[in-house]
């Protein structure tokens, strides 16, 4: 459905993107994970026209994005990390417009803004300004703006940057029932949880290029089973382990600060870029590396807070000098 090759964007200054080729297949949710300033929305604002590319090519549902730009508009629909309905008018006029940009008959609108309404639970609002909605309701009335001519591809650039947790669950909820209507979905996003919960597949995005693609599981699977932080020196120091014993017979004897976890994404996202983990649980900075223990194979990686959300078992012992891993 999205075919992308040796994609390139430069500037004078920076190379936002350094050679991107990937294909999403049909139905798929596609998951482009990366820190701010990788290229993740410079890539959509390629693919949906909104920038040309330095050299290389792309595709939507077989149709160039160079050459057939009207053919790929009605392709896609697009969800920007930046709120852009117009605040003074209602949810109905905004999305009226929509459709009739996109050259749809009176008709076909008013039941495309039913529809579109019912599936983001919004119906009751269709006449409140846009200024009076929260942050979560703006969200889904541009989600429901840009499926009002049932494109085959949704892009989402960072949908649930700024939203709180309960909200940005509802998002995910309602990103995987469009993909359920058999919608491509291509997400951007510097949460790692989100890739990992929603994501058929990820990408691991750096500098403009592509570290690697596949699973969330199988870079998990890649990682290990459980995992063990800890605090050694002032560091955080992360081991991975194939199963419990072997993590409690690496523990056994040692008096350390460390806490019991499951193996998540943020793992190999880590092992496999050198960044961590803000505090919020985008991605900034680096990290330092850790070695695996206990029969875990594949790259391995290092610190970084991990997601709460993640941590299953803690055990937390004494620290001494000798609480290094090794």
């Amino acid at each position: 459905m999205i075919n992308i090759e040796n994609l390139q964007k430069k500037y004078p200054r920076v190379q936002a993107l350094k050679g991107i080729s990937l294909e999403v297949g049909k139905g798929e949710l596609f998951a482009y994970l990366g820190p701010n300033g990788s290229g993740k929305t410079t890539t959509i604002r390629i693919l949906t026209g909104l920038t040309k590319s330095t050299s290389g090519s792309a595709k939507l549902n077989g149709f160039s994005i160079e050459d057939n730009v009207l053919e790929c508009k009605n392709q896609f629909g697009l969800v920007t990390q930046a709120v852009n309905l117009d605040q003074e008018l209602s949810i109905r006029q905004n999305l009226d417009i929509h459709g009739r940009l996109h050259g749809m008959s009176r008709k076909d609108r008013d039941a495309a803004i039913k529809e579109v309404l019912d599936y983001v639970e919004l119906a009751d609002r269709i006449d409140s300004r846009v200024m009076e909605l929260s942050g979560g309701m703006k969200r889904r009335v541009m989600i429901a703006r840009a499926m009002m001519h049932s494109p085959r591809i949704l892009f989402l650039d960072e949908p649930t940057a700024g939203l709180d947790p309960v909200i940005r669950r509802k998002i995910w909820s309602l990103i995987k029932k469009i993909q359920q209507k058999g919608t491509t979905v291509f997400l951007t996003t510097h949460y790692i949880e989100e890739a990992e919960f929603l994501a058929d597949r990820v990408a691991f995005l750096q500098e403009g290029e592509i570290v690697s693609v596949n699973t969330p599981q199988h870079f998990i699977d890649e990682m290990g089973v459980w995992a063990l932080d800890i605090m050694a020196h002032g560091e955080l120091v992360t081991k991975y382990f194939r199963d419990m014993q072997s993590l409690d017979a690496f523990i056994n004897g040692r008096e350390l600060c460390c806490t019991k976890r499951r193996v998540n994404l943020e793992d190999a996202f880590i092992a496999r870029t050198g960044l961590k983990i803000a505090e919020n649980g985008g991605l900034n900075g680096s990290a330092a590396g850790a070695s695996p223990h206990g029969g875990a194979h594949g790259p391995h990686g290092g610190g970084g807070a991990h997601s709460a959300q993640s941590a299953h078992d803690s055990s937390k012992h004494s620290s001494n000098k000798h609480g290094s891993a090794h």
